[in-house]
């Protein structure tokens, strides 16, 4: 679909994508060549600081931590979803669908919340230790090995559900011509089935890895009680303590962001090596057959894991938040609604913070909506010489942790040469919508590309035909068909930019303090009932609001 308006329009996504997204990474970069450049001071960099790196006990220990938090995450969540995986696709029993439903819910969950509801689990105090009377779980949780079990169970649907769908086809002539040849149902597996998975596998690894070590949720929430530094958090720290390093805060964000490029690369390079396109006319869909007498086993397996990877993040945050001191146990006199009713006291951080989050929220997802739509449409329907930048700077985000998203965002909106002109945005609240912007356009861009590819591009060019202009071939045939897909996009943005921690963390205004930033806030302050009591709170209000606007979007589209 060519034509100078398409051009126009690639031209304009490509221009806020780098505003939004390459221009605060470039700066970071920028910043540790040339520290000062942005503030007035114009000098080259040291370069040695690179190699403090490993020298500096807290820069070395940083890079030591993430990378095992994040190897070790890599491996058993890409190893606990792949075999869910398969045992959801080739089994039927009662309580399957629980297992996709626990990984959404998972997904869709902040990390910061889930850490919080582990310590209010497992600290000293905790439930598990002044209720069950367990206290080798503070020693076993509060280790190495115990963060990396607790981010596996956290991280592992993004491996989880990228195999699940690549087992959505199958080449059953395969496995049959294996086991004609004698082959043994595990050789089969083995040899077949596992390495034709390779791909998803690499991706789902791929996206564990790049999503913990830069998680910043999880370090913020373990430092009340444990210390154990990593990358993300180390930047968070060289920016708010005095005196501020950006030079430090620059170095680690380039060397996260190293790592994760690392990452991507590696999985090219495995995907490129060989052709894995093996669905031809003779696939078959998966089709899940009855367990037999193993049925209620996995039934049951499924329900205790469910009740362990959310019972106890979510469930320990709701038993928290009704107990009147966290170390007396489940007695009657020690429940109370006092952390509730905290909540509506005057002066009260909360619901001003709610409010705040909501804004920013909804503002992101209807701007990003507007540029998600805009590059999926350029991606999907125009030979834009460019594609391959949008397309780039539009998943970028996804793999970029927050905390370095917003050093860049000081650094570019931080500049005395903008105040004349009204856009020296840092300290104020529209920086805040710009990162949420910035954040909600990765999941709208993969949304809607997946919904455009099924929308014929003949469609479009007929009514081009008949005249039509771009605008109305885009309000007139393309949104009446991808209607669901931009709700879902749309409310997937909104639910994830309200508890954003990172950015919100660096970037918040003073006197403007956000939802997540004051659950925080409370939590650090040792405030573990409040903290749990506005989650519960919070979430549930939110959860509604993204109930009630997905019925009232679906059902205007139904009448339509």
């Amino acid at each position: 679909m060519k034509g100078l308006s398409v051009n126009r329009l690639g031209w304009a996504v490509s221009l806020l994508l780098a505003i939004l997204v390459l221009f605060p990474l470039g700066a970071v970069i920028i910043q540790v060549l040339l520290p000062g450049i942005f503030f007035g001071d114009l000098n080259f960099g040291d370069i040695s600081l690179l190699g403090d790196v490993f020298t500096r006990p807290l820069w070395r220990k940083s890079l030591e931590n993430s990378l095992l938090l994040g190897i070790g995450t890599a491996c058993f969540g890409t190893l606990l979803g792949t075999v869910l995986a398969m045992a959801r696709t080739r089994w039927r029993f009662p309580g399957a669908g629980l297992l996709d439903a626990t990984a959404w819910i998972l997904l869709i969950m902040p990390s910061f919340i889930l850490a919080q509801g582990w310590i209010m689990f497992s600290a000293g105090n905790g439930l598990a230790v002044s209720v069950l009377g367990w206290e080798w779980v503070t020693r076993a949780v509060f280790s190495p090995a115990g963060l990396i079990t607790v981010m596996t169970l956290s991280k592992f649907p993004l491996a989880y559900l990228t195999v699940r769908a690549a087992m959505e086809w199958k080449m059953e002539m395969l496995s049959d011509a294996a086991r004609l040849c004698g082959a043994s149902p595990f050789r089969v597996w083995r040899t077949i089935q596992a390495p034709l998975l390779l791909p998803s596998i690499c991706s789902g690894a791929a996206l564990v890895f790049m999503d913990t070590i830069g998680d910043f949720g999880l370090p913020s929430a373990i430092a009340v009680v444990y210390k154990f530094p990593t990358l993300p958090y180390s930047i968070y720290s060289a920016i708010y303590t005095s005196p501020i390093r950006f030079d430090m805060a620059g170095v680690l964000s380039l060397y996260l962001v190293v790592i994760i490029a690392a990452a991507m690369a590696l999985q090219f390079y495995v995907l490129r090596r060989a052709r894995y396109d093996i669905l031809s006319g003779r696939a078959v869909p998966s089709i899940a057959t009855t367990a037999g007498h193993y049925r209620w086993l996995l039934a049951g397996g499924t329900l205790l894991f469910a009740l362990i990877v959310l019972g106890i993040p979510i469930g320990s945050s709701f038993v928290m938040s009704l107990l009147r001191v966290q170390t007396d146990g489940l007695s009657g006199g020690n429940l109370t609604l006092d952390n509730y009713l905290e909540l509506f006291k005057q002066g009260a951080a909360l619901f001003p913070g709610l409010g705040r989050s909501l804004l920013i929220a909804g503002a992101a997802a209807l701007f990003g909506l507007l540029i998600g739509l805009a590059a999926s449409f350029v991606l999907a329907y125009s030979r834009f010489r460019f594609k391959r930048l949008i397309e780039t700077a539009s998943l970028v985000t996804f793999a970029v942790p927050g905390v370095v998203l917003g050093i860049g965002y000081i650094f570019v909106w931080n500049q005395k040469w903008l105040e004349p002109l009204g856009l020296r945005l840092y300290g104020q609240p529209a920086i805040l919508v710009l990162a949420a912007i910035a954040g909600a356009i990765p999941i709208i861009t993969r949304v809607m590309s997946g919904a455009m590819a099924k929308v014929p591009q003949s469609l479009l060019n007929a009514a081009q035909m008949q005249g039509a202009s771009l605008l109305s071939r885009v309000r007139m045939i393309l949104i009446p068909l991808v209607r669901g897909a931009l709700v879902s996009a749309g409310l997937a943005a909104f639910g994830s930019s309200v508890f954003d921690l990172a950015v919100n963390s660096i970037l918040f205004p003073p006197n403007f303090q956000t939802l997540p930033v004051a659950i925080d806030d409370a939590f650090e302050d040792m405030r573990f009932g409040y903290a749990a009591a506005a989650t519960i709170t919070s979430g549930g209000i939110i959860v509604c609001i993204m109930i009630i606007a997905e019925r009232i979007f679906y059902r205007k589209g139904a009448k339509k």
